[in-house]
């Protein structure tokens, strides 16, 4: 095990604040490199204090890449950070491999930890030292926007892991169904014309369509005004969160009550959701329990049961089919449509996904194990999330307390900790040509002796990290995955299409936190196949 770092001095800061009556409050964010423009329009008061010498002293022990670790330097600094994402991770990966090193964003220092040792230290820690849900919670706005409720207790990831994923097999047809109208409906393509569609926004509404089959059920997941909103509710979340970042905390709640666009979005979701879940809370559901045969198998009947044993309102229930929202669409669309952008620059791979498609289906039907039996489009799906996957960095973690890593590092409370995915799936000691972008690579690894399993696009180690590892593992990406295969399989077999441009090889946009945004100009070309083919 590495030697802890020495601590060195800390540089003293003046701090500007207001409203700050203690050395505790000035402590508590001490380790910022920089403040808002709120702290800074809104002083009255400039005072020089040095900070928790113990905290800094700890946060600028770990190096620093990017630029000066110097307070107010550190914020143009963070501005630069912003357009050179992959090169400032990329150095820190180089340098610190195996270690730590922290770059500065425009409210706060991020610790970025690498190698397997690291990142399965990383998610083994508890909430208690580690927290993801504080350090989602805090990037996002969400007890601000949304509210606590559906954070202080969050069963409803526990109804992911054991009632979806247990249930997928039984879910399928309602999603082969439910794809199949809703492509037809959004790709109104004949085998004489090219179609242009939109990428991003087409996929949005099948994608939508196809998860709320799953979330709400019929009808309401086939209503046009629920369905803009469950889409528009990711987009609100993430304005919101960027404008939160202008005020100090302690204003944040009156801006968001002010300028909220999620609690708008919430204010207009929660009347479709409501009735709903009135009509299938009645008497009737306490009496016939399990015995309730045109009971339905979806996550709205799975959460409500749950609730109602907590006395649970029916607000706070929508909120969390809301949350599901976000979590699910946005992701999955972007999947969906840099996938499909990557097979139009790569015609030559469509050909054996066709057949091998076309075996599989004709053998086990559209069904959970034929999903199972599609190594080549699980692979494609697993290329894509190596090469361009959702985001550059994964697995945030707020410390709650100060805490030791492995190697020594002492990391201060309030300090967001993540693992570099970008530097992970980019690494050539792991992967053989990291930079190409290569279908198959994971379907042919299958093939090997005793590794039929083993690299497929659920599946999770410290070299493939997109979804996570340890505690906080991505629970919804047994779905995910059989969502994006039967709309992709889908697609595949019924239609050509190719790209409206002459575009690069780079369609992504890649954010540190993800997800992903593919430029809503992106466009590709559709054409049904005809029968003959």
């Amino acid at each position: 095990m590495k030697s802890p770092r020495p601590l060195v001095a800390p540089r003293l800061e003046a701090v500007k604040f207001l409203g700050l009556q203690s050395r505790r409050n000035l402590s508590s964010i001490s380790h910022r490199p920089h403040y808002t423009r709120a702290h800074i329009l809104n002083t009255k008061v400039a005072t020089a204090v040095p900070p928790n010498l113990q905290e800094a002293n700890a946060l600028y022990a770990i190096p620093t890449v990017g630029g000066s670790s110097l307070p107010f330097l550190s914020y143009i600094v963070a501005h630069k950070n912003m357009r050179n994402n992959k090169e400032l991770l990329q150095e820190g990966y180089r340098k610190y491999y195996g270690t730590t090193f922290k770059f500065a964003t425009l409210s706060d220092w991020i610790v970025v930890v690498s190698g397997p040792d690291m990142i399965n230290d990383l998610g083994r820690r508890s909430d208690e030292e580690l927290s993801f849900i504080e350090s989602t919670s805090q990037a996002l706005q969400f007890r601000v926007t949304v509210g606590p409720e559906p954070f202080v207790n969050q069963y409803h990831i526990g109804v992911i892991k054991d009632k979806l994923t247990r249930n997928l097999p039984v879910i399928m047809p309602g999603v082969i169904e439910e794809l199949s109208l809703a492509v037809t409906e959004h790709i109104p393509a004949n085998d004489q014309e090219w179609l242009e569609i939109e990428t991003m926004e087409t996929m949005k509404q099948i994608i939508a369509r196809i998860s709320s089959r799953v979330f709400v059920g019929l009808p309401l997941c086939r209503n046009e005004d629920y369905l803009d909103l469950a889409i528009s509710f990711a987009s609100a979340i993430a304005s919101d969160s960027r404008m939160l970042t202008w005020f100090p905390a302690y204003l944040k709640p009156a801006a968001a009550r002010l300028f909220s666009n999620v609690a708008r979005n919430l204010s207009n979701a929660v009347p479709h959701l409501l009735p709903v879940i009135a009509s299938r809370r009645s008497d009737s559901m306490k009496e016939r329990g399990e015995e309730w045969s045109d009971k339905q198998d979806d996550m709205l009947q799975w959460i409500m049961e749950i609730a109602q044993a907590r006395n649970e309102s029916d607000l706070v229930i929508a909120k969390r089919i809301m949350m599901l929202n976000f979590a699910a669409i946005h992701t999955s669309s972007t999947s969906a449509s840099v996938v499909l952008h990557r097979l139009a620059e790569h015609p030559e791979c469509i050909a054996p996904l066709r057949e091998e498609i076309e075996t599989v289906v004709q053998e086990e039907g559209w069904t959970k194990a034929a999903m199972g039996k599609m190594w080549k489009l699980d692979s494609l799906l697993r290329e894509y999330q190596r090469h361009d996957g959702i985001g550059l960095i994964t697995m945030p973690r707020k410390a709650m307390k100060d805490v030791t890593l492995l190697d020594g590092t002492l990391v201060p409370r309030g300090t967001t900790v993540v693992a570099t995915s970008h530097g992970t799936h980019r690494d050539s000691t792991i992967y053989d040509d990291p930079e190409v972008f290569d279908p198959f690579r994971f379907s042919r690894m299958r093939e090997a002796e005793g590794e039929s399993t083993k690299h497929q696009f659920v599946n999770i180690s410290t070299d493939y990290i997109p979804f996570g590892v340890g505690r906080h593992a991505c629970p919804g990406r047994f779905f995910a995955a059989n969502e994006l295969k039967s709309l992709l399989a889908h697609l595949i077999l019924n239609y050509d299409f190719k790209r409206a441009d002459d575009g690069d090889d780079e369609p992504l946009s890649v954010n540190f936190w993800g997800p992903s945004f593919l430029p809503e100009e992106m466009k590709i070309l559709f054409r049904k196949r005809k029968a003959e083919e």
